[in-house]
């Protein structure tokens, strides 16, 4: 009688987390699923970028849906390859003179390559992230070509992967959850009669052992050497069974017979405890984790579960519409290649980077990567590391203004384990104070340049990574949080006014030896002196430095000096072609690839604001033709980019056509995963932030609201944004016109709220709404 009420109560947690669609015994139809909040497909993922991914923040799993055999791919977000090392190269010191005297008088060729072989870090690449391994399991009896009415979902809302199909008039249901309080995978497994499960885990990574008990699996093992660094991290994944009604025996895996119900618990834990701590016990953590998950029990992780995802994802909620189109299985949705005719495709989109940033980024665990928490390559694209010439910082595009800040604090964690390796960089490689990040990073928080000049002598990521620590405390306004990233911002800036080299044509200063990320200014050349994008960026950081001083009330004598350094940076230019400059001499036409992936010179537009159409007119044309030379079609996290910046530009049909191209299967998996080609999640993210940049801007204490309204979205709504100075923005508009606005403040403050070229002032009071219509604007 236990073990079967057990059953029921586990049959119910399921089918509450796959939003109620768990089909009874029996039953031919259902109705089609939510075309907003859920995945869904007609038949079991045969590719990785078919799989559907779950996710706790640490935890990762991408679960294939199959019938007689199912994959889960694991990830733990510390599992990188190697261990400590440092980078620095020792003869970059000495070098670097003769690397910036070169650049000042021209010898670009010859910088490059004396700073290729003096500058760039030993090794030259950096280490990448690691897949722990698989959980298989196989039904003994069953065959995939016996299943009929199949169907798989992954359900945004209730952040449940579910399988479900007939085979023999038996129904067949399995839900797998990522739990963020219990800090396991839980997977349930159910059918209308008894039935037989293998399970096993096997990992690609070194040393791998595994043992059984008669209701537990427990794998373990260490990561693999890389680039001649040695391995330094062990790792556990251990497997709790809960059997109802059959029984359970250790064999080479764990072998279940005649159950009614099975319930896996997984726990995963690597042995790095903090970015110079690789003490921990991964072994005794597991199972110390699998007891607890044990002792709640299924119901109670699946509700708790539930409730946590739910506290984030439902703070926004938005409505662009549905067609026929929206009926469609994901996958055919994609295909179609029809984004006009289905708007809510757009809205799933941007579900589904809300859901991806909250199962990859969560406090406690690593910051969202180049594949936010899946992977399953030992050698992935690009080493699956941090990116920080944009795609990083991308991955974190839509956390503030879709009411996503906490989601933001592995990338602040990152930033403070940054400021010490990089003080070191900054040190023994520029002799200079503060600290420095080039474009690249990974678990060991690797600051010095890799990949070869070409790539790697870009000296700004830590600056633009600053940024975002200023962008949270502007959509928050918490003076605490200001105070305790405040070093890291002025850490940051100080290096620059070690290392800004002054012009001798022009007096201003400039970063050298830099680059304009990944991109040439002449066949075979990068290095160069002051790029448009650094300084853009720091502008920024000199000017939020400033302010957060100011606030503080604190270092007066430092913000003079960063405000005096910042007058003397290098201005926008405009070039002989009516674009914004990517560099400081006219090289735009010259450049080898006019259609570059990036565009980044354009950061002044966006992700900043220094360049505005109402602000800055004549720049801001500037920005549209270099936008209009690069054209709209490139990689995927490049299309997102662009959507971005039509949007700053206020071209809402611009900007859709980019959206619909970035849906499309040239950029889209069927998992919804941006490709770009391959995977890489920025382009997600960045996708939803476009989204939300056509709806509604924030900058400093204004507001625009449908200032990139397109056609293809006439009649909608959204809830649950948020703009600077912690400001909830709800939106309702019909037939391509506003009808109305609902701001909701938590600071007192004044706000000029902008619809098209007219305006309202508004005097936020704290917890008071007020509402706004069309006749409020002149």
């Amino acid at each position: 009688m236990r073990a079967s009420r057990r059953g029921v109560l586990q049959g119910l947690a399921a089918g509450a987390i796959s939003g109620g669609l768990t089909k009874p015994a029996g039953a031919a139809t259902q109705a089609a699923p939510d075309p907003t909040h859920r995945l869904w497909y007609r038949a079991p993922a045969k590719a990785w970028t078919e799989a559907l991914p779950v996710g706790n923040g640490r935890l990762g799993a991408m679960v294939f849906g199959g019938i007689a055999r199912e994959r889960l791919q694991l990830n733990e977000d510390s599992l990188w390859a190697s261990g400590p090392y440092d980078p620095i190269n020792p003869a970059a010191r000495q070098a670097l003179p003769e690397v910036r005297r070169l650049i000042a008088v021209g010898r670009l060729k010859e910088a490059q390559a004396l700073a290729d072989r003096t500058l760039i870090g030993t090794p030259r690449t950096q280490m990448p992230y690691q897949p722990l391994g698989d959980l298989i399991l196989r039904w003994p009896g069953l065959t995939d070509d016996a299943a009929s009415d199949y169907h798989r979902q992954l359900d945004l809302d209730g952040a449940a992967a579910t399988t479900r199909f007939s085979a023999g008039g038996v129904t067949h249901r399995r839900t797998v959850i990522a739990s963020p309080i219990d800090q396991v995978l839980m997977m349930t497994i159910e059918a209308d009669r008894p039935f037989d499960l293998d399970i096993a885990l096997t990992s690609p990574q070194q040393d791998i052992r595994v043992e059984t008990t008669r209701d537990r699996l427990t794998l373990t093992g260490r990561n693999a050497d890389h680039a001649g660094v040695k391995a330094a991290l062990r790792f556990a994944a251990q497997l709790g069974v809960v059997a109802h009604g059959g029984t359970v025996t250790a064999a080479e895996g764990l072998a279940v017979r005649g159950a009614r119900s099975v319930t896996l618990f997984l726990a995963m834990a690597t042995s790095r405890r903090g970015s110079d701590d690789l003490s921990g016990d991964p072994l005794a953590d597991v199972s110390r984790t699998i007891d607890r998950a044990l002792a709640r029990g299924a119901v109670k992780v699946a509700a708790d579960a539930l409730a946590e995802h739910r506290r984030l994802y439902r703070r926004t909620a938005l409505d662009l519409g549905t067609s026929p189109q929206g009926l469609r299985p994901t996958d055919e949705r994609v295909r179609a290649d029809r984004a006009v005719d289905d708007p809510a495709l757009a809205t799933l989109y941007f579900n589904y980077g809300r859901y991806l940033l909250i199962a990859s980024s969560r406090a406690g665990g690593q910051p969202a990567n180049l594949q936010g928490l899946w992977n399953e390559s030992t050698n992935p694209p690009w080493g699956s590391k941090y990116t920080v010439n944009i795609n990083t910082e991308m991955n974190y595009w839509p956390a503030e203004p879709t009411g996503l800040g906490e989601c933001v604090a592995p990338l602040v964690q990152m930033v403070r384990e940054l400021a010490i390796s990089g003080e070191r960089t900054a040190r023994e490689m520029y002799g200079a104070r503060g600290w420095v990040c080039h474009h690249n990073t990974d678990l060991w928080r690797a600051t010095a340049p890799i990949d070869g000049a070409p790539w790697g002598m870009w000296p700004t990521g830590g600056a633009w990574l600053c940024t975002h620590l200023w962008e949270h405390y502007d959509y928050h306004r918490d003076p605490a949080f200001l105070a305790s990233v405040y070093p890291l911002m002025r850490g940051a800036a100080l290096f620059f006014l070690d290392t800004l080299q002054t012009d001798p044509a022009t007096g201003h200063l400039v970063t050298s030896p830099s680059l304009s990320p990944e991109n040439e200014h002449s066949p075979g050349v990068s290095i160069c002196a002051g790029p448009a994008m650094d300084q853009q960026i720091l502008r920024d950081l000199f000017d939020q430095v400033a302010r957060a001083a100011a606030i503080l009330n604190i270092d007066a004598e430092f913000a003079a000096q960063v405000k005096a350094a910042r007058a003397r940076l290098a201005p926008d230019r405009i070039g002989r072609e009516g674009q914004l400059q990517e560099w400081q001499e006219d090289w735009d036409a010259r450049a080898p690839d006019p259609h570059h992936r990036h565009v980044s010179h354009l950061y002044a537009l966006f992700p900043s604001d220094q360049i505005t159409p109402d602000r800055t007119p004549e720049l801001a044309r500037a920005a549209h033709k270099s936008l209009e030379i690069r054209g709209d079609q490139s990689t995927g996290w490049a299309t997102a980019w662009r959507a971005n910046l039509w949007a700053r530009l206020h071209d809402g049909e611009h900007a859709h056509r980019i959206i619909a191209y970035l849906l499309g299967p040239q950029r889209t998996y069927p998992n919804l995963f941006d490709s770009h080609p391959p995977f890489q999640i920025d382009g997600n993210f960045g996708g939803t932030r476009a989204i939300v940049e056509m709806l509604m801007q924030s900058r400093d204490d204004e507001l625009l609201l449908l200032p990139a309204l397109p056609r293809a979205w006439p009649t909608g709504s959204v809830s649950g944004l948020r703009a600077r100075g912690r400001c909830r923005v709800d939106l309702r508009w019909r037939e391509g016109r506003l009808v109305s606005a609902m701001l909701v403040g938590d600071l007192a403050g004044e706000r000029i709220v902008r619809l098209g070229d007219r305006q309202t002032r508004v005097t936020l009071t704290p917890g008071k709404p007020i509402r706004l219509r069309e006749a409020d604007f002149v």
